[in-house]
């Protein structure tokens, strides 16, 4: 068998080489076709080659993940970077580019009945995300509130029928003293009689008591903290013997370096024969 070499014409889109050789893409320029059945050898030196089709070396598959090619071109390269692109047609690439149709697999809905699902979940999430804020807070309350030892201590209960006229008693409220006084007529007396505008620190008798017969005060000096004696003093009333301070029946600063009166806290009587301190 005897083989001619002859020019073709290809494709405009073909490349050739520098020499002329065509460069088409999967295109095996070494297939070798069979004489034809009326047994000529060749077929001139201008003829087309019809005696075989040209074997093409490659081969197109669409995967999952698009166009898989293999392709063999039995032809030189160029260049070390020349372009070896596979062209197909234009159906196989729109059918790897339709989106699947999952229609079947979806559930037949409403636009109302997505919306008020919609709604639902976002209700619901509201109401749980307040509820945690509403516990965290409460929380973080319950930890910086008072214990309940101290809360015992916030208010004192004293027995006034246990205190007889002219005395005093000194009871321990938040850790400090308390002088409670069962005031006579005469003390009460004495003490509405002072001028007050004489006093360095003003002030009337009946500011600082609820009944006129219980003086409840702290017994704190307002010097520098000192519990002063009580049934002492130039004025009757109370005196601090570290610095020398003089408080009147009604526990107001007469003499010394005290500025201001004994400190009167907050007290109520729930009976007659009762007082809560606190």
């Amino acid at each position: 068998m005897s083989l001619t070499r002859k020019a073709i014409t290809l494709a405009p889109s073909a490349y050739s080489l520098a020499s002329g050789v065509p460069a088409a893409r999967a295109l095996n320029l070494a297939a070798k076709g069979e004489p034809a059945a009326h047994g000529h050898g060749g077929h001139g030196a201008a003829g087309p080659r019809a005696d075989k089709p040209a074997a093409f070396a490659g081969r197109t598959t669409v995967g999952p993940f698009g166009i898989t090619s293999q392709s063999r071109v039995n032809a030189s390269a160029v260049s070390l970077f020349q372009s070896r692109s596979l062209s197909t047609s234009a159906k196989t690439l729109d059918a790897a580019s339709q989106v699947p149709d999952f229609s079947k697999y979806t559930k037949a809905t409403n636009p109302d009945s997505g919306r008020a699902f919609s709604y639902f979940m976002v209700g619901t999430m509201g109401l749980v995300t307040a509820a945690g804020a509403k516990s965290t807070v409460t929380d973080f309350l319950t930890n910086m509130s008072a214990s309940s030892d101290v809360l015992a201590l916030a208010k004192v209960e004293v027995d006034l029928s246990t205190i007889p006229e002219g005395k005093n008693v000194i009871i321990k409220w938040r850790g400090k003293p308390v002088f409670i006084r069962h005031r006579t007529a005469g003390e009460i007396e004495e003490a509405n009689k002072v001028d007050v505008s004489k006093l360095r620190d003003p002030q009337k008798d009946s500011e600082r008591v609820k009944k006129p017969e219980w003086l409840i005060m702290l017994g704190v000096c307002t010097h520098l903290g000192c519990v002063p004696i009580g049934e002492a003093g130039d004025y009757g009333g109370w005196y601090c013997p570290c610095h020398g301070s003089h408080y009147d029946i009604s526990g107001r600063a007469r003499k010394g370096p005290a500025p201001l009166n004994l400190e009167i806290p907050e007290y109520d009587f729930p009976e007659d024969s009762k007082v809560v301190i606190g």
